[in-house]
C-alpha cells in the first residue's frame, strides 16, 4: 500500500507517515508530487502538511497510519529545488522540518486557504467616469490627473498611480463619485527592460565583465568594496543582464528600513515588475508579491531575510546586500542565516549569488581565501568621492553635554553654517539606560530578565529592551522612598533634546526603533534629507546599513566606549564593521568627509585601528586569530540552549545529554558547559547552554546530530523547552 510521507508544521524533528485519502487509486497517488500541500489530522487538530515523498510502504504498522483528509493542491506550488532546500536546511539547522516548509509559503496557504492565482490591483472608469469630458474635476487637480490617466487607459495599476504621486485617498474620492472601480489587472507580460546605466569607473567596469563571465551555472562571488565604492550600480547591471536573459533576480537586504530606498533606485532604472517581500506587509499583499514570483509575473524580488525561501520560476541571479549584516541570521525559532541558505539555493537553482559588503563577514572571507567564493574589490569610491578622514576626540576630564564634547559641537556648528549635513551615531535608544536612586542607590531593574530599565521620558514610562515589558516612571525610591531619582547614562532622546536647545534652526532627524515605526517613515526620512537641505541626522544603527546620503559630511560617534569592550568573541569584528559602516556615510558625493570619533579610550588598539588600517586589513588579522584560536570561521559552533522557571532544571537537563553524548561525539570535539547564558533570566525564563566547538564542519555535523537526538530522547520537566543554534551569532 502507497504511504503519503509528510512535513508536519510541530515542534518534532521527523517526518510523518500517512494514508492516501479513502478511495484514492494507486495511479492518483503515485501521480501527486513534492511540494503539495494536504489536509492531514494531528493529534486533535487539522492541519496543513506538505508532500514530501510518496513511499511503497512505512516501518509503521498500517494500522497505525491515519488517511490523509484532503489534498489541497492539484500540482505542487514549490518548484523541486525550493523543496531539496527546505530538506537540507532541516537536516542543517536541526530543525522540524514542518517548521522549515512553513518559510516557503505566506499564511494564508500554510492556514490551508486555496491557491489563487492573482493578478494587479488597480482601477478602472466606471460608465458615469467614462462619460466625463476631458479635463473634468479642474477643481480637484490630483482627482483630475488620476481621471486623466484613466481616460487613457483600459485600467491603471495601483502601483502607476503611486509612481504619479497619487495617493490611495484620491482613488477613494472618485470611487465616492461613482467615476472610478476598483479592479484586477493581468499580470504584466514576461518582458522587462533596464534605462541607461551610468558610467562605470575601471575598477567597476572589470569587476562587471568578470561577473558577466559566471552568469550560467552557480557560482558564489563576494564582492568587497568600500562605503560608497558604487556597489548597487554593479548590482543594477548585472540585473540588467539578468532580464535580457528571461531571468528572475532576487536581492536580499538586511531591513525593512532599506526598501523605499532600493525600491525607488530599482524602480528608476528598471521597466519591470519589482515585488517586495518582508514582514511589514498585510498578508494580502504578501501573499500577491509571493505569487507574483512563483508564476514569474516578477521580473526582480526585493526583500529581507525570509524571502530567500521565496520560489521563482526562472531564477538567474542571487544577490545578498550587506552580507555581513546580523539581521540575516533569524534568532528564534527556526534559527537560520538567509546568507548562508542563499548560497545553498544558488546550488540548488544553478544560478550564481553574489554577496557584497564593506566590511564582508570573517565566515565570507575565510570562504574567499579559501577559493571556494570568487573574490573581487573595489578599492576606490564611485565618482569624484574620496574616503573620509578619520580622527578621535579624547573626552577624558572634558565637559560633556548629552555626550558631546566642546570640539564636537564646533565641528558640527560649522558644517551646519556651511549648508552641510551632520549624522551623529548613538547606539542606545531612549533616554537613558538607567534610573537611580541618589539617596540610597536603588536601580530600576525588568523584573522578567537581568537587565535595567531604559528611561524613556517623553513617554515618561521605564521599558526593557529585551523583553519588552513597560511600566510608568516611579515618582519616588520604591527602596526609600526618597524624591531624587536620577538617570544616568546617554540615549537618542537625551542627544536629541540637546540638539534642539543647541540647534533648533536647524532640522534635527532622531532615527531609532522608536520613531520609525510608522511604516513610510523611512521613507519620508530619506527623500527629507535626500533634499540636501542643512540638518542633523541622530540615530542608532538603523542610519548605518546601506543608506546613501549625499550632503552628510560630517559623521560623529558619540560614544565609541560602548563598543570597545564585549564578552563575546565576535566583538572586535562587529565594532570594526559598525564603525566603518557609520564612517561610510560621510563625503559620499564629492563633499569632503570627515569621521569624529570620541572615547575616553583614543589609544586603544582596536580605535587606533580604525583610523590608520583600513577594514579589509583589520579582517584579515582578525582570520588569522581565529584560525589560531580554531574558533569560526576556522571551527563550528553550536549551541544547545534552555529555557524554564528553574535554572537548575535547565542545566541538570543538560549535563544529562553531555554524559550521555560525550562517548559517541568525534574526538576532536569540544564541550564547554552547562553554564547560564551571559544574561541569564530573560522575560521570566532562566536560559542555559552548552556550547559545542569543532575544528573540522564534518565532524561538527556527527556531534551535531548526537547532542540533537540525546535532547530529543532526554526526558525534559513540564514547562522546560530546549533549542538548538547552528553557526550562532551570539553566545547570549
Amino acid at each position: 500500500m502507497p504511504v503519503l510521507r509528510l512535513a508536519i508544521p510541530s515542534p518534532l524533528r521527523r517526518l510523518f507517515d500517512y494514508l492516501p485519502p479513502r478511495g484514492m487509486s494507486d495511479a492518483e497517488v503515485a501521480s501527486m508530487q513534492p511540494g503539495m500541500r494536504l489536509s492531514v489530522p494531528f493529534g486533535p487538530r487539522q492541519v496543513t502538511g506538505y508532500l514530501v515523498a510518496v513511499c511503497s510502504d512505512s516501518e509503521l504498522p498500517a494500522a497505525t497510519l491515519k488517511h490523509v483528509d484532503a489534498i489541497i493542491d492539484s500540482q505542487p506550488l514549490i518548484p523541486p529545488s525550493l523543496l531539496q532546500l527546505c530538506e537540507w536546511a532541516a537536516r542543517y539547522y536541526h530543525h522540524p522540518p514542518g517548521e522549515v516548509f512553513n518559510a516557503a509559503f505566506p499564511r494564508l496557504l500554510r492556514e490551508g486557504k486555496a491557491h489563487q492565482s492573482i493578478g494587479l490591483p488597480g482601477w478602472r472608469l466606471t460608465t458615469h467616469g467614462k462619460g466625463l469630458p476631458a479635463g473634468a474635476l479642474a477643481r480637484s487637480p490630483r482627482q483630475a490627473q488620476a481621471l486623466a490617466l484613466l481616460q487613457g487607459a483600459d485600467a491603471i495599476s495601483n502601483r502607476q498611480f503611486k509612481d504619479a504621486g497619487i495617493s490611495p485617498g484620491v482613488l477613494r474620492e472618485l470611487q465616492a463619485k461613482g467615476l472610478a472601480q476598483k479592479c484586477t489587472l493581468d499580470s504584466p507580460s514576461s518582458d522587462a527592460s533596464s534605462r541607461p546605466a551610468l558610467e562605470l569607473n575601471p575598477e567597476q567596469a572589470s569587476v562587471l565583465s568578470a561577473l558577466l563571465k559566471t552568469t550560467e551555472g552557480f557560482s558564489c562571488t563576494l564582492l568587497e568594496g568600500v562605503t560608497g565604492s558604487g556597489k548597487t550600480e554593479v548590482y543594477l547591471q548585472l540585473i540588467a543582464d539578468c532580464l535580457q536573459r528571461g531571468k528572475q533576480a532576487l536581492v536580499l537586504i538586511p531591513e525593512i528600513g532599506l526598501t523605499p530606498q532600493t525600491l525607488d533606485r530599482f524602480g528608476q532604472r528598471f521597466e519591470a515588475n519589482i515585488v517586495v517581500l518582508h514582514s511589514g506587509l498585510g498578508e494580502a499583499e504578501r501573499y500577491r508579491s509571493w505569487e507574483a514570483a512563483r508564476d514569474g509575473s516578477a521580473h526582480i524580488v526585493i526583500g529581507t531575510r525570509s524571502a530567500v525561501f521565496t520560489p521563482l520560476r526562472t531564477p538567474g541571479l542571487i544577490i545578498v546586500d550587506e552580507e555581513h549584516d546580523g539581521s540575516y541570521k533569524q534568532q528564534d525559532g527556526f534559527r537560520y542565516s538567509a546568507r548562508d541558505v542563499a548560497v545553498k539555493r544558488g546550488q540548488l537553482e544553478c544560478c550564481p549569488v553574489l554577496l557584497g559588503s564593506a566590511t564582508p563577514s570573517l565566515e565570507s572571507l575565510h570562504n574567499a581565501v579559501a577559493g571556494r567564493y570568487r573574490h573581487h574589490h573595489l578599492r576606490q569610491r564611485a565618482g569624484a568621492a574620496s574616503l573620509p578622514a578619520i580622527s578621535t576626540i579624547d573626552v577624558r576630564r572634558q565637559e560633556l553635554q548629552a555626550g558631546l564634547s566642546p570640539a564636537l559641537i564646533e565641528a558640527i556648528d560649522l558644517r551646519l553654517k556651511s549648508r552641510q549635513q551632520v549624522l551623529l551615531f548613538l547606539n542606545r535608544r531612549g533616554y537613558a539606560p538607567t534610573l537611580q536612586c541618589h539617596d540610597c542607590g536603588w536601580v530600576a531593574e525588568c523584573r522578567a530578565c537581568d537587565a535595567r530599565l531604559t528611561v524613556h521620558r517623553k513617554l515618561a514610562r521605564l521599558r526593557c529592551h529585551h523583553c519588552g515589558a513597560s511600566e510608568s516612571m516611579p515618582r519616588h525610591c520604591p527602596q526609600c522612598h526618597g524624591n531624587r531619582l536620577i538617570s544616568t547614562g546617554l540615549g537618542t532622546e537625551q542627544t536629541e533634546g540637546f540638539l534642539r536647545r543647541r540647534f533648533g534652526q536647524w532640522p534635527i532627524f532622531r532615527v531609532d526603533s522608536d520613531t520609525m515605526q510608522a511604516r513610510d517613515a523611512m521613507r519620508e526620512l530619506v527623500t527629507e534629507i535626500n533634499r540636501g537641505e542643512p540638518g542633523i541626522l541622530l540615530g542608532t544603527q538603523m542610519l548605518t546599513k546601506g543608506h546613501h546620503f549625499p550632503a552628510v559630511s560630517l559623521v560623529a560617534v558619540i560614544d565609541a566606549d560602548a563598543l570597545l569592550f564585549s564578552a563575546d568573541f565576535r566583538g572586535e569584528e562587529r565594532m570594526a564593521q559598525l564603525l566603518t559602516q557609520v564612517a561610510g556615510r560621510a563625503g559620499r558625493v564629492g563633499l569632503p568627509g570627515e569621521v569624529i570619533i570620541q572615547s575616553h579610550y583614543p589609544d586603544h588598539p582596536a580605535l587606533q585601528a580604525m583610523v590608520s588600517v583600513n577594514y579589509g586589513d583589520q579582517a584579515r588579522a582578525l582570520l588569522a586569530n581565529r584560525r589560531a584560536t580554531g574558533m569560526p570561521p576556522a571551527g563550528q559552533l553550536l549551541i544547545l540552549r534552555t529555557d524554564c522557571a528553574d535554572s537548575a532544571t535547565g542545566e541538570k537537563f543538560l549535563q544529562t545529554v553531555r554524559d550521555q553524548a560525550r562517548a559517541a561525539l568525534p574526538p576532536d570535539i569540544q564541550l564547554i558547559g552547562p553554564l547560564p547564558s551571559p544574561m541569564q533570566r530573560r522575560a521570566g525564563k532562566f536560559r542555559c547552554q552548552l556550547i559545542m566547538l569543532a575544528r573540522e564542519r564534518r565532524s561538527a555535523r556527527q556531534a551535531a546530530a548526537i547532542l540533537v537526538a540525546r535532547a530529543e530522547a532526554t526526558p525534559a520537566r513540564r514547562g522546560l523547552k530546549w533549542s538548538v543554534d547552528v553557526d550562532p551569532l551570539d553566545l547570549y
